[in-house]
């Protein structure tokens, strides 16, 4: 069985580690990246501790934004600001450029990042999740038994728990 790795930005992050099941990310995803820029925004303890945690078992690693990536990013960001939706954010950015260049799954909230990948060619075979994609995908494979369910709950845990939790 092929592994599977993704790359998650903040907006992700922040609104995941809410979800009461957040560690069934790591019965999906093989390893779960996030950027210097992504951790360099964290700034609740909640998502840090997190962190943290998979980072000692090896589950969350952190990648170094080359010049390269950076250029991508940027050029991503220029791209998307000329659409009547929202642009994609730097940290955000850079995680789509990486999930292009890496083979990886992109799981993000940022709208910017998903319309880069409808106007902007080169990024359109990029996979994109949102959290609620996410747990559609863990429901396919078993480890969540009523989607509906689970999106309820979520809902409800994410609004529960304030902005910033």
């Amino acid at each position: 069985m092929q592994s599977i790795n993704a790359i998650m930005d903040t907006s992700f992050l922040i609104n995941w580690v809410r979800y009461e099941n957040r560690d069934l990310l790591f019965d999906y995803y093989n390893i779960v990246f996030i950027t210097e820029s992504v951790l360099y925004e964290i700034r609740t303890e909640k998502p840090l501790l997190w962190i943290s945690e998979w980072l000692t078992k090896g589950r969350i690693k952190i990648l170094e934004e080359t010049t390269d990536v950076r250029r991508k990013a940027l050029l991503i960001i220029d791209m998307t600001r000329g659409i009547p939706l929202r642009s994609a954010d730097y940290p955000e950015a850079v995680c789509l450029a990486l999930g292009k260049e890496l083979n990886l799954d992109v799981l993000t909230e940022n709208g910017g990042v998903f319309a880069a990948k409808e106007i902007i060619e080169e990024y359109s075979s990029v996979n994109v999740y949102r959290g609620i994609d996410v747990l559609y995908l863990l429901s396919q494979k078993g480890l969540i038994k009523d989607f509906i369910s689970e999106v309820l709950c979520g809902i409800l845990q994410f609004f529960s728990k304030g902005t910033y939790s």
